[in-house]
């Protein structure tokens, strides 16, 4: 169990991706500035199930992941940060906002790669590039369905949850799985669910 600074956001951050940050609230600003005083430069990001990101007040929800910063810049008026995705959490209390947000939080455990997943992983990244051609016809995506994944196998699987295009709450549940195999399985079960909205 650790303490950490947490910043809650309006949407979910899974291992191994990038976070882009435009911090210009007062309370979040002193946060960066006592992240980038401590040893390591990680805070907690969780999604806001109810309530809005700006001014406090939020609920949110108790599951989230490690974010380290790697690139900071300071132009006129916020804070411009990257970070990067790395251990999931759960939140075991929230303390006071001492200005900002902060939880007393455990790791979960990593998920453990199986050779004998490969075949559900590539039926998992067919689903989800299908998904993001079809999707980019109706709406502009975040992602390109020719996106480049890692060749480990268990990250491309987390890339796989984060680029799908697929609501916070079906996000929410990919980031609690507790099986790489439980993962994938509802990557495509969720995507090809949301395929069929698309009319497909």
């Amino acid at each position: 169990m650790t303490t950490l600074p947490m910043f809650p956001l309006g949407s979910v951050l899974f291992p191994h991706m990038p976070l882009h940050l435009r911090v210009f609230e007062q309370r979040y600003l002193i946060m960066m500035a006592r992240v980038l005083d401590a040893d390591a430069a990680v805070f907690g990001v969780v999604l806001i199930e109810r309530g809005q990101e700006v001014g406090g007040g939020e609920h949110r929800f108790g599951i989230g992941t490690v974010a380290r910063i790697t690139q900071l810049e300071a132009p006129e008026g916020f804070v411009g940060v990257v970070a990067q995705g790395e251990r999931r959490i759960e939140v075991l209390e929230w303390l006071d906002d001492d200005p900002h947000p902060q939880a007393s939080v455990r790791e979960l455990a990593e998920l453990e790669w199986d050779d004998e997943l490969f075949p559900l992983r590539e039926r998992a990244e067919r689903v989800v590039r299908r998904a993001l051609a079809l999707a980019s016809e109706f709406t502009e995506q975040p992602w390109a369905p020719d996106v480049e994944l890692s060749g480990d196998p268990a990250v491309a699987a987390w890339q796989l949850a984060a680029i799908a295009p697929v609501g916070p709450l079906d996000q929410v549940e990919l980031l609690r799985s507790e099986s790489m195999e439980a993962l994938l399985t509802r990557v495509i079960e969720v995507t090809e669910a949301a395929t069929d909205s698309f009319g497909a």
